[in-house]
């Protein structure tokens, strides 16, 4: 209302999302555990008939114009790249005529939470309700991993965006990325309770910048080597992937590997054991084993997957001590950003109070920007 004069016909939600057992898995078709969450992207919006798409952001100063006809071929190195390769995704598939002029608010800070899958998602949500059309929910989530993939250039998967949509609350999401397949899997009535704890480093964090992509084509790497060892049929490199490595192929060349991919390796695969063996605590009840796997998530991808700063580094390592964690790990890819927890809430309290002492201890810097969020589960795109 204060930016355009005009109050919102619309408004479109994504949650945040959260994947304790799964990471860094997706890209090259793992299985993923994930969670939404009742924080995310909010776009208050309306539409426009002349087809421009305006959006202003409440985390960023630039305001962002394009025609929906007429978006840049190449991004143009700001927030709203996300958008415009959303935009070009949708036009290849569905003729639109309307754009929007909206403004975008995120409830938590960026980092960690999967921001910019969620506010595509929205984004799309919105332009779509406005031209009347309605794409599956695949046909969404696979128009925001080309946003991300083709037009920004990080190669992620496609966790964040099913987390976001197919996510129910008290659910835990079990889904195979080489299939799409999915679980919804109810808490059972005999878990402990728990509720989700969010802590910020304080640091934020772009993938495109960071070594995410270096990290996905090491995988690739190995996976590319191990199928040559084996004698395997391959064929292009990008087309090539973990899960089309029997374990025990695996198991017989991986010693032959150079040191950092076989290290990426060694987290791929026992990431694809955790998930397994997570799915079924959870479905056991036994959140508290389900916890013990995301630890050991959060300890591989320092490792193995060799990434987190040295802010997520010490985060990490508190919850590993702090009474009533049940586990948790870095969300996201880990360089800056976020750890996530699963907790006992009756020990919330003592949680805060204690993560909070210690991380400022290490980083005093820090105060002020560092902050705590406790979350519950939630339902997806709405």
């Amino acid at each position: 209302m204060e930016i355009y004069k005009k109050a919102p016909e619309h408004l479109a939600f994504c949650p945040y999302r959260i994947c304790p057992l799964g990471a860094h898995s997706d890209h090259n078709l793992g299985k993923i555990t994930g969670f939404a969450i009742d924080k995310g992207i909010h776009i208050a919006y309306r539409p426009k008939q002349n087809g421009i798409v305006e959006l202003c952001s409440l985390q960023f100063e630039k305001r962002a114009q394009w025609h929906i006809n007429e978006v840049p071929r190449t991004k143009e190195g700001d927030w709203a790249d996300y958008l415009r390769g959303a935009t070009l995704k949708l036009t290849e598939k569905y003729r639109i005529v309307k754009g929007i002029s909206g403004v975008i608010e995120g409830s938590l800070p960026i980092g960690g939470l999967s921001s910019s899958a969620a506010v595509v998602l929205a984004f799309l949500k919105a332009l779509c309700d406005v031209n009347e059309i309605s794409p599956t929910p695949q046909e969404l989530i696979m128009m925001s991993v080309r946003a991300e993939n083709e037009y920004v250039g990080v190669n992620s998967g496609k966790l964040d965006q099913s987390c976001e949509m197919y996510a129910r609350k008290n659910h835990m999401l079990f889904l195979d990325t080489k299939d799409d397949t999915y679980e919804l899997i109810p808490a059972s009535p005999s878990m402990k309770p728990y509720k989700i704890a969010i802590f910020f480093s304080g640091v934020e964090r772009t993938l495109a910048g960071s070594k995410f992509n270096m990290r996905v084509d090491e995988l690739r790497s190995a996976a590319y080597a191990l199928a040559a060892y084996a004698g395997m049929d391959y064929g292009k490199f990008q087309e090539t992937n973990m899960r089309d490595i029997p374990r025990e192929v695996y198991d017989k060349y991986k010693d032959l590997l150079p040191e950092n991919w076989h290290k990426r390796a060694e987290h791929w695969m026992s990431e694809f054991d955790r998930v397994q063996k997570g799915a079924e605590a959870w479905r056991n009840g036994d959140i508290e084993e389900y916890g013990r796997l995301s630890f050991k998530s959060g300890w591989s991808s320092i490792y193995n997957w060799e990434t987190g700063s040295p802010e997520l580094k010490t985060l990490y390592d508190i919850m590993t001590h702090t009474e009533g964690i049940y586990g948790g790990r870095f969300s996201g890819a880990g360089f800056k950003g976020c750890c996530m927890a699963l907790i006992d809430p009756a020990f919330q309290e003592s949680i805060v109070r204690n993560v909070t002492e210690e991380y400022l201890k290490a980083f005093p810097g820090l105060k002020g920007k560092y902050m705590v969020h406790i979350c519950d589960s939630a339902d997806g795109l709405v």
